[in-house]
């Protein structure tokens, strides 16, 4: 059967966001993506003009599916610590996925080199991220204040963040398990 459109488009997706996990932004290569997919570089082309569409595209939608499963995670538990555990077993899956890191976090590390509508895409994924942990924070903190609760949350995203990289930098998710262990311990993470 022919793929459509549509197939084409969420294949290139993938693979992009694939090589985006492993090595990067300035992975990325159209002819290289092609050959992936099967498909003619200038039909990742016509999905995406320019490889910052395709990147914009990418963080948009991590952001988006991220934003959707953490609104389920606060819908389904009013416990902080359930969320929070989590919340650091999807920096964790992306470790066991062949040792991946967070989409917009590798991404944040080439961030002098991003175009324009992929760094507003990256800004706005730690927007969400911070927010989401403000909101787990409120639950297990109440009594602390908003913008302490916002630096807190900043904090949390920043070790998670972090985390992942040092245990992926070190090729041993072990680390990044100890790690979110220690974060717990010393209280950072409720």
């Amino acid at each position: 059967m022919a793929k459509t459109k549509t197939d084409m488009r969420e294949a290139v997706m993938t693979a992009a966001k694939a090589t985006v996990q492993s090595h990067g932004y300035n992975a990325l290569s159209f002819r290289e993506l092609a050959k992936e997919v099967g498909i003619k570089s200038a039909s990742v082309h016509y999905h995406f003009p320019t490889k910052g569409d395709l990147g914009a595209a990418l963080a948009r939608r991590y952001t988006e599916e991220g934003a959707a499963y953490l609104a389920e995670l606060l819908a389904t538990s009013n416990h902080a610590s359930w969320c929070m555990d989590r919340y650091a077993a999807i920096f964790r899956a992306a470790l066991a996925n062949d040792n991946r890191m967070c989409l917009c976090g590798i991404m944040s590390a080439e961030l002098d080199g991003l175009p324009a509508e992929v760094r507003a895409e990256v800004d706005r994924f730690a927007e969400m991220n911070v927010g989401w942990l403000t909101q787990i924070l409120s639950r297990a903190r109440p009594s602390t204040g908003e913008q302490d609760l916002q630096e807190c949350a900043m904090a949390i995203f920043a070790a998670i963040e972090g985390a992942q990289l040092i245990a992926r930098g070190c090729r041993n998710i072990g680390i990044y398990d100890r790690t979110i262990r220690a974060y717990r311990t010393t209280g950072l993470i409720p």
